[in-house]
């Protein structure tokens, strides 16, 4: 019975965690823009219009460039589906040849081989009595998906609307927050929630800024690696590449497995070599490129960036791996804070090379409770 509210409960919160999630995400590009918009300008239009004009330059920009993925990848793939339709029943006819020539010491066999045939049709037909037969079946199935994608649909809108709301009123949400900690909670309270608040913002906004900047140069390594090589496919798998590239450690293997495949349709030496130069820019990327651009600004060992993509891919699929980097740099900052205070009061000298990165100090005073300002 609890299991099931707690299920229920969660099922609503989901567009508003999405949410969450969005607006977040949005906020880092949002606030780039509003550096950029009149930032000078002290104007009442000015003012007005730069929440909205840059959450709109935020929301056009994300869509342009989803839509600039799914416009190189999308044909590419359709592409790659068409050649396999087309070669497979000769490179089948080869194999069966090659076969059958290997085996004139077995004629049983030699003669069982040469009777197999690859028809397209034949495979259709059984298909679509196999379709009629459990047609009820997949009715159902077709409605389960329907719904399910119906929902998800509806959970993204839904989300994206909360986002917008979030973004507008991000201030005022702000300063209503720290109202109610100065009511409600002391100021030793306050003082710490503020330096973990401080450290997982800053650490997330360093982990994505970073994550998006390796993405980019990954990907377009990989393309100019490619034309270089004169390996097919070299947009596609560029983009692919650096947007898997978002899951930490395992996602360029992904994007190369696909993209491998895909340049196999055209010539299995060309995928080979492909390959071979994605090992390559694997080991620059995650030598160079990974611990200056992400590594150094999220202050998390190797060790521990591997734990965390392998234990959050085990609990949440790829948004834990995409999140658990960050989370754990967190965790490992804030653990170091602490043992580092204790070190302090048992006057035990902290090594200058075992201290994590430390988030950048606040610009604003600390919080103060309403007692300390009655008693001034």
């Amino acid at each position: 019975m609890v299991s099931n509210f707690v299920l229920l409960v969660l099922g609503a919160l989901k567009s508003l965690v999405i949410g969450l999630f969005i607006a977040y995400i949005f906020n880092i590009i949002m606030n780039r823009f509003e550096k950029l918009y009149f930032p000078k300008s002290s104007s009442k239009l000015a003012e007005r219009t730069r929440r909205p004009v840059c959450i709109a330059a935020t929301f056009a920009i994300t869509t342009a460039i989803i839509a600039l993925i799914i416009y190189i990848v999308v044909p590419e793939i359709g592409k790659a589906i068409g050649v396999l339709y087309a070669e497979i029943p000769p490179a089948f006819t080869t194999a069966k040849d090659f076969v059958t020539g290997k085996l004139k010491e077995y004629p049983e066999i030699q003669q069982q081989i040469s009777s197999l045939e690859f028809d397209w049709a034949s495979i259709a037909g059984k298909a679509s009595k196999l379709l009629t037969s459990g047609l009820a079946g997949i009715l159902s199935s077709a409605v389960g998906i329907i719904g399910g994608l119906a929902s998800t649909v509806t959970n993204l809108v839904l989300g994206i609307i909360f986002a917008i709301y979030l973004l507008l009123r991000k201030d005022k949400l702000i300063r209503d927050a720290n109202r109610i900690r100065r009511a409600y909670f002391s100021d030793d309270f306050n003082k710490k929630s503020s330096i973990v608040l401080r450290t997982a913002n800053t650490t997330f906004q360093s982990f994505f800024v970073g994550q998006f900047v390796e993405a980019i140069i990954l990907g377009s390594l990989c393309f100019i690696g490619m034309k270089l090589l004169k390996l097919p496919y070299a947009a596609m798998s560029g983009t692919l590449v650096g947007v898997t590239a978002f899951i930490p450690i395992v996602g360029a293997f992904l994007g190369a497995g696909i993209s491998a495949f895909i340049i196999l349709t055209v010539d299995p030496m060309q995928a080979l070599i492909f390959v071979i130069f994605l090992i390559m820019l694997q080991q620059l990327e995650g030598n160079i490129i990974y611990p200056r651009v992400v590594g150094g600004s999220v202050g998390l060992p190797s060790i521990w960036t591997l734990a965390a993509v392998t234990i959050g891919g085990g609990l949440f699929g790829v948004l834990g791996m995409i999140l658990g980097v960050p989370l754990t740099a967190t965790l490992y900052k804030l653990s170091f804070r602490v043992l580092e205070s204790k070190e302090e009061e048992l006057g035990i000298a902290v090594p200058a090379d075992n201290k994590p990165q430390k988030p950048d100090k606040p610009n604003k005073q600390p919080i103060k409770s309403k007692k300390a300002d009655k008693k001034k």
